[in-house]
């Protein structure tokens, strides 16, 4: 006998937290997605433009490549540091695309600012990959070096060291993740800028044929420079099947449709696999592909669809396959460095997974039990409601957002005085005092997701504490899409 789920454990909790702070409408969450946006302009390397609004920031990493005799200038810095790693910064790229194209409809004028972030980054990823033939840039410094110095971006004076991957010095996984960027950011930008997007479409497809054609984990190539850092724990196969998910996506090419049915069960679609970040991208290309089960029936994608609905069951209190961790606040709990990537890539997830399930009236089997789309959509909301303030200590997680919201935030720019106010150099060792102080950070660093309270839903706001009070591009790239959602519902799940 098949029954629909009623999620009820763990309720009680959320609905307490729910009544003791006012609830969020549809302008607060546009308001979080506006900040949420803002925030990838506080990341930028590189020559800023006119239209910059956080302006504390100034032009960096102007050189960066010259010694090599390429061009790397542009691009992020991952979080609060100042190295532009290549695999976490495709990653967020590629989830900006994703959330423009599942809910970029629902961003009203923030549409156009969300391109521009995404833009930003795809216009680095496409010199890092066209610059030499073969070879593939994926970092600029040094972080055990950069990582001696706190000092402001403008200010930088570490090593900037080039770091590519090649065909003697391979990296699928990096690869793969490049050419996923760029073909999400195709299907964005095909209506608007339509030479632009064939130009990433094209490139994604040769950078795929890199990756594919000369395999290997860029964490064997690279090493201390990678690892622990952007260490690939994951292996390189689930990025092949992703890169060319996306690929598939965006070309409706016949070969990379052949690719994934031939590849797809040495690449690990018959795994199941219960978190989604810039290291695995299992679950997500799941979801990914069994939209092409679910709104045109293609038969080589019902497994995803199984698989997906595996990774949703897990998910879901009450179900018998349930495993994810909660804290008593109702927050998903992965780990304590940096564990609000995993709420927002789940809460992604699932609103693009009810989405894909509304297109046709499916549901998400869990055994003998079903869940809904809104099943998904509630928890989701459980997850974006709890990082916007709505949880035991009653703080934001996003800087600049609600009434309360942390102040130390691990990130060198925000946390050094602005160049504007202070031009005067700061050398390396002089900027610790400011890593150390007790006093706010100088600069907000609007719309960044730090990396979130503890297991027991405490926070310390200490600057310190980078696995708490760090921000990143992958924690915001999918809540973008999380915001548009609920920015523009007319019947949000309770």
């Amino acid at each position: 006998m098949v029954s629909t789920i009623r999620v009820v454990s763990v309720q009680f909790v959320w609905l307490a937290f729910s009544l003791c702070c006012s609830a969020l409408d549809s302008r607060d969450y546009y308001n979080a997605l506006e900040k949420s946006i803002l925030f990838f302009e506080g990341q930028r390397s590189g020559k800023l433009p006119s239209n910059q609004h956080l302006t504390w920031r100034g032009d960096s990493g102007l050189s960066d490549g010259s010694s090599y005799h390429v061009d790397l200038v542009g691009g992020y810095y991952d979080a609060g540091d100042n190295v532009k790693f290549g695999l976490p910064m495709a990653f967020s790229m590629t989830m900006l695309s994703w959330s423009i194209i599942e809910f970029g409809s629902s961003m009203q004028d923030q549409m156009e600012h969300a391109k521009a972030s995404i833009r930003w980054g795809t216009d680095y990823l496409l010199k890092a990959s066209t610059a030499t033939p073969d070879t593939l840039y994926v970092q600029v410094a040094d972080p055990n070096m950069d990582h001696r110095c706190w000092e402001r971006p403008e200010d930088m004076d570490t090593p900037r060291n080039v770091y590519k991957v090649s065909t003697n010095n391979p990296g699928s996984d990096v690869a793969a993740e490049t050419a996923a960027a760029l073909a999400a950011a195709s299907i964005v930008f095909k209506d608007s800028d339509p030479s632009y997007s064939a130009h990433l479409l094209q490139t994604a497809m040769k950078v795929f044929d890199f990756a594919d054609q000369y395999r290997g984990s860029y964490s064997d190539s690279l090493g201390s420079v990678v690892c622990p850092f952007y260490c690939s724990y994951s292996g390189y196969h689930d990025e092949l099947l992703w890169g060319a998910s996306w690929i598939h996506r965006a070309s409706q090419n016949g070969s990379y449709l052949a690719y994934i049915h031939s590849n797809g069960h040495t690449l690990g679609a018959d795994e199941d696999d219960y978190s989604f970040s810039w290291d695995d991208k299992r679950v997500g290309t799941k979801v990914l592909l069994s939209k092409g089960f679910l709104e045109k029936s293609i038969e080589e994608f019902q497994l995803y669809k199984v698989h997906s609905d595996n990774y949703i069951c897990s998910l879901i209190p009450g179900t018998s396959s349930f495993q994810a961790q909660y804290t008593t606040g109702g927050l998903l709990y992965k780990g304590s460095e940096s564990n609000l990537q995993y709420a927002t890539s789940m809460a992604f997830l699932l609103l693009t997974y009810a989405k894909y399930l509304n297109s046709n009236g499916g549901v998400v089997s869990c055994g003998t039990s079903t869940l809904t789309a809104a099943n998904l959509i509630s928890l989701a909301k459980k997850q974006v409601d709890y990082i916007l303030g709505q949880n035991p200590a009653k703080m934001s997680y996003m800087v600049g957002f609600g009434e309360r919201y942390p102040q130390h935030v691990h990130h060198r720019g925000s946390s050094l005085p602005s160049v504007h106010t202070h031009p005067n150099r700061i050398a390396c060792n002089e900027g610790f005092q400011y890593l150390y102080s007790s006093l706010s950070n100088p600069n907000v660093l609007v719309g960044a997701i730090l990396g979130g309270p503890d297991n027991r839903d405490n926070f310390a706001d200490d600057r310190n504490n980078y696995q708490q009070s760090e921000p990143a591009t992958y924690i915001n790239a999918p809540f973008v899409g999380a915001l548009a959602y609920f920015s523009a519902a007319t019947s949000i799940a309770n």
